[in-house]
């Protein structure tokens, strides 16, 4: 991954901080790279898309691939709103991922996209060593992902405050050759989020058949959920309209959305306008009343019962305990 980042076209190398910048046709951004002990890796990427842009895992048959990969994703795209005053505002997705050595995965991202990719590998020794999963209950999904053949998993926003403690370890990582103790700091943090990952992940109680490797159309999948985010203000139009717009069977669309996003296509609508509703609360000044149309309620207590389900607590008292702050 580090060699294929440094040697792509339009990178400039900065060996003493373990950093790459890159700048060409299709991306812009910076890769930081860091071996946090033996058998524990991260990176670090903050990119922005110039066109849109599949991405997909590429393996050297030449070397063995040994490691998991465990994937925390954050991506900012733009939403329209209604509102006479606001015209457009950045809506934040986050995505938790947990890949098998050798697993084909992808995604999709669109023009004017940025996103931020935290990338730990760690190795079988380092996961026998630190995490007990060989004192999971058989029958836990995330045991039973493990026992079979298929590859990938992903969840949603899975680790409570993962965003401000993956920002801090971005920060250390920037300004790792500034303090002796940052070599300490780096440890604690990633173990700190990697241990709240897997304790979060063993307490997941879906129920699914995980998607077989590789199988997955990501381009068709990704254009799925950019129709959702960028009509969090219409009701959910259906998975037999969404799947005849992209050219693919309803069957197919809904089981390789639920392999990459790790829900249902309906239950995924809803989250997302619960988080968006939740951002313009705590980014906006716009009245809980416009908020709940903004997410295509036309009822406000509708919406309170709908938001409180997601985040635990009505929107009232999500907007007076900010305010306070």
């Amino acid at each position: 991954m580090i060699e294929s980042t440094i040697k792509t076209p339009g990178s400039k190398h900065i060996k003493k901080d373990q950093a790459v910048f890159r700048n060409n046709p299709f991306t812009k951004g910076s890769f930081y790279y860091r071996k946090i002990e033996d058998g524990l890796w991260l990176t670090v990427t903050d990119i922005q898309f110039k066109h849109n842009t599949i991405i997909k895992s590429v393996y050297d048959e030449n070397k063995p691939s040994d490691h998991y990969t465990i994937t925390f994703t954050l991506f900012e795209s733009e939403v329209k709103l209604q509102n006479t005053f606001i015209d457009k505002i950045p809506f934040q997705n986050k995505f938790w991922g947990f890949k098998k050595p050798g697993t084909d995965v992808g995604a999709c991202f669109y023009k004017g996209t940025k996103s931020k990719f935290f990338i730990y590998y760690i190795s079988p020794n380092w996961i026998e060593k630190n995490v007990p999963l060989n004192k999971l209950d058989k029958n836990i999904p995330f045991k039973k992902f493990l026992d079979s053949d298929k590859g990938f998993i992903s969840y949603q926003d899975i680790v409570p405050n993962a965003e401000g403690l993956s920002h801090e370890i971005l920060h250390t990582l920037k300004t790792f050759n500034d303090d002796i103790f940052n070599e300490t700091q780096l440890k604690s943090q990633a173990f700190s989020l990697i241990s709240s990952f897997f304790k979060n992940v063993f307490r997941d109680v879906r129920k699914e058949k995980y998607q077989e490797k590789g199988k997955a159309d990501y381009k068709k999948i990704s254009e799925c959920e950019r129709l959702i985010s960028i009509n969090l203000n219409e009701p959910f139009v259906g998975i037999e309209i969404i799947a005849k717009k992209l050219n693919i069977s309803p069957s197919k669309l809904k089981t390789d959305f639920k392999s990459v996003y790790g829900t249902s296509i309906m239950q995924y609508h809803i989250q997302k306008k619960m988080d968006f509703a939740k951002q313009l609360i705590l980014n906006t000044d716009l009245q809980i009343k416009y908020i709940a149309q903004e997410v295509g309620y036309e009822s406000k207590s509708k919406f309170s019962i709908a938001f409180k389900k997601k985040h635990g607590k009505l929107p009232s008292e999500i907007r007076v305990n900010n305010s306070v702050d």
